[in-house]
C-alpha cells in the first residue's frame, strides 16, 4: 500500500499546538505576576490594569480549549497516520492511503475493497453504539470536565457520513460511478467498544481486536467475486487525475 501524508501539514499544527499551550502558561502566569505587582506597587490602582485583570481569564480560558482541540486534532498519539497503515498492513499493494490531504476528509483510503472516508477517534474507555448514538460509560464529574474541555467523542456517525460526501465531490470529476463510503476507527489500544447497531461500521484499529478495520476489509475481499478482486475501483489514470488536482505538486 502506498501511504501519502501531508506531512507538512501535520508538523505545522502539531507546532502550533504546543506554541498554544506554552502561551497559554505565560499568559496565565505572567499576566497574573504582572498585573498583581503593579497593582500592589501603587498606591492608586490604573484602570487599564484591572481591565487586564479581567481579560486574563477568558483569555486563557478560549486559549486552552484551542490548545486542547489542536492536541487532541495533531498532537495526541496515538498518531492514526502510523496506526492506519498498520492496521491496513496486507492490504492490496495497488491500495492508497491519503492522510491530510483532502480536509475534512482526514483520511481517504483507496483499495481493490472500495473508497473510504476513515473518521478516526483517539479516545479510552468504554463505549456502547447503538442506533449511531455513542453511549459514554463514566461518572457524572468526569463526563462534566470532558464536556468542559470539549474533548467528548461528538458524533462519529455525522463526521464519517460529512467527510464521505466531501470525497465523493472530490471524486466526482474523476471517477463520478464510485461510492466513498464512510468508516469509523478507534485509534487508541485501551478504548472498548459495544457495537449493537449503526448506519456506518465502527472499528477498532488494533487487528487483535473485533470488529477490526483489518477484518472489515478482509470480509469484504472474501465477498468480492474471485474475478474482480485484484480490480482497484479506479483506474491509475484516475488516481493520478485526482492527484494531480487535490495534492501539491512537486
Amino acid at each position: 500500500m502506498r501511504v501519502e501524508t501531508n506531512v507538512k501539514l501535520a508538523s505545522r499544527n502539531r507546532s502550533i499546538a504546543n506554541y498554544l499551550f506554552l502561551a497559554t502558561l505565560v499568559v496565565l502566569i505572567g499576566g497574573f505576576f504582572f498585573i498583581n505587582s503593579s497593582i500592589f506597587a501603587s498606591e492608586t490602582v490604573d484602570p487599564t490594569l484591572l481591565i487586564l485583570q479581567v481579560l486574563v481569564l477568558p483569555v486563557t480560558f478560549i486559549m486552552t480549549l484551542l490548545s486542547i482541540r489542536m492536541t487532541n486534532l495533531w498532537a495526541r498519539p496515538p498518531r492514526p497516520e502510523n496506526v492506519l497503515p498498520e492496521a491496513l498492513k496486507g492490504i492490496s499493494k495497488k491500495s492508497v492511503l491519503y492522510n491530510y490531504y483532502h480536509l475534512p476528509v482526514r483520511h481517504l483510503l483507496i483499495c481493490p475493497q472500495g473508497v473510504f472516508a476513515i473518521v478516526t477517534r483517539w479516545h479510552d474507555g468504554t463505549f456502547d453504539v447503538q442506533n449511531d448514538q455513542f453511549i459514554t460509560r463514566i461518572n457524572p464529574i468526569s463526563r462534566f470536565l470532558s464536556a468542559l474541555r470539549m474533548d467528548g467523542v461528538g458524533n462519529p456517525v455525522a463526521d464519517a457520513q460529512k467527510a464521505a460526501a466531501h470525497a465523493q465531490k472530490l471524486l466526482q470529476p474523476f471517477a463520478p460511478d464510485v461510492e466513498v463510503k464512510p468508516l469509523i476507527v478507534f485509534v487508541n489500544p485501551r478504548v472498548e467498544l459495544n457495537v449493537e447497531s449503526g448506519s456506518v461500521p465502527v472499528l477498532y484499529a488494533d487487528g487483535k481486536r473485533k470488529p477490526s478495520l483489518k477484518d472489515y476489509t478482509r470480509d469484504l475481499y472474501a465477498s468480492t467475486p474471485e474475478s474482480r478482486r485484484s480490480i482497484m475501483p479506479l483506474t491509475e489514470e484516475q488516481i493520478a487525475a485526482f492527484e494531480k488536482a487535490t495534492l501539491p505538486q512537486t
